[in-house]
Parts: C-alpha cells; structure tokens; sequence
C-alpha cells in the first residue's frame, strides 16, 4: 500500500459522508427533531475532520501518479487547487457547526439561523468535495474526461488491456 492507495480510501470518507450529513440535517429540521439537529451538527464536524487526513496524503499521493504513462500534470494541478478550496471550505463548514452547537443552546432564534446557514454552507462544501472528487476521477480514469485536451493518454492505453484501478 503507498500513499496514493491511501489517498484514495481516504477521499471517499467526506465525499460519502458529506452527502449522508445533508440528508440527515434535512430530515433532522423537516422533523425539527432537536437530537437529530444535533447528531447532524456533530456529523458535519467528523466530515471536516475527515478531510484532513485525505487532504494531508493527496501530495505525496500526487508525487507517485505524476511520473506514471498516460497521468496528466494539467488534471493534477486542477485537482490540487480544488481540493484545497473544498478542504478550506469544508473546515469553515466544521467550525460553523460548532458554534452552532455551542450558540443554540443559549439562543433558538440565532441557533436557528445558524443551522439554516450551516446546511447551506454543508451543501455548497458538498458540491465543492464532488468537483474535487470528479476531477481527481479523471487523473487517472480517461474514460470519464469531458474533452480532447484533457484526454491526452487516452489511445496511450487502448487496445492494451490493463487494468486501471
């Protein structure tokens, strides 16, 4: 196992999570469930903390793929200045939700407001960790390039049957 397998098991943590958090907080304030609220908050803070170690090994994940046949440097360095948008954002989104935490147990009415603002930051993250992860797909996933120019190991690899995963 290297640095890149490691990069990859991580990435998938927030990227589910993420989703899975927005959903229960939107089912949390439909049944303006305060535990659920709650849970959904604390959620929201274990995703933040789980970007930071897939944040932390894309580097040297990114120092293993870039010398391999077919790996663009262009789509790494789109990927690596994503990601540290989503990550910084992400973590902006955890620390929102602790002060939720903290804040609307002394006042519902900012409480409130402030969990209507984390769900909405949680979704733009969540779009935000999405792109990220659509962008490092296709580092090394050719088949799912949008264009010609970001495509550029494609017939590197056609008709050789390896495996790319």
């Amino acid at each position: 196992m290297n640095w890149a397998h490691i990069h990859l098991i991580l990435n998938h943590i927030p990227l589910i999570g993420v989703g899975f958090t927005i959903l229960l907080f939107i089912v949390a304030l439909i049944k303006n469930s305060k535990e659920l609220i709650s849970v959904s908050l604390l959620f929201t803070i274990i995703v933040a903390l789980s970007a930071i170690p897939a944040y932390l090994t894309g580097e040297p994940a990114g120092d293993i793929v870039e010398d391999l046949p077919g790996i663009s440097e262009n789509l790494i360095k789109q990927h690596e200045e994503m990601s540290e948008k989503a990550f910084i954002f992400l973590e902006i989104v955890g620390a929102l939700a602790v002060m939720t935490l903290v804040v609307k147990r002394y006042s519902q009415k900012l409480g409130g407001w402030l969990m209507s603002v984390t769900l909405i930051c949680l979704i733009v993250g969540g779009g935000m960790v999405a792109w990220t992860a659509n962008l490092g797909g296709r580092i090394n996933h050719p088949e799912v390039r949008s264009n010609a120019s970001d495509s550029q190991s494609i017939s590197t690899h056609e008709g050789k049957g390896e495996d790319r995963d």
